[in-house]
């Protein structure tokens, strides 16, 4: 059975390019680690939770910001052998500012029997739909293609 996890890939337009809203992965092991460690805000549905309500939910939980506008449906992927992505995209400008994230536990050092805290996302970034491609994690790609198909890269 596959696990479902949904999200929202908010753009805007900047001197008519098309800019996307992505995160970075926090912890330990993506410090440092800048191309492919990129990420659409995304999560896993709880059980019996609509994937409207899940994308809405995880997106507040990693950036700390609500979404209240219309969302629309940009597509299904599988993004893993156990999982499949679904996600919505919306127009809006956010104040990245006032970004923050949700947090995890992690033993860390690894065997160190000590446990520290990280944040599931630690930087945002309005990127180009260009530097976003190279800039996201190989398996949300899809995603990028599929919006700029959608919406188009330049609002002329």
């Amino acid at each position: 059975m596959l696990k479902k996890s949904a999200g929202i890939l908010v753009y805007k337009f900047d001197n008519n390019k098309l800019k996307v809203l992505l995160c970075h992965f926090g912890g330990p092991y993506w410090e440092g680690t800048d191309k492919g460690a990129w990420a659409i805000p995304k999560g896993e549905l709880s059980k019996g939770e609509s994937v409207v309500s899940a994308a809405k939910r995880e997106f507040k939980e990693e950036t700390n910001l609500d979404v209240s506008v219309e969302l629309k449906y940009l597509g299904s992927r599988k993004v893993s052998h156990k999982k499949l992505a679904i996600i919505f995209y919306t127009l809006k400008d956010f104040d990245l500012s006032k970004c923050k994230s949700n947090t995890f536990k992690l033993e860390y050092p690894k065997n160190s029997g000590e446990i520290c805290e990280f944040p599931e996302m630690d930087k945002y970034e309005w990127m180009d739909i260009s530097k976003a491609k190279k800039m996201i994690i190989s398996n949300q790609l899809y995603f990028l293609n599929k919006l700029e198909d959608v919406v188009g890269g330049t609002n002329d």
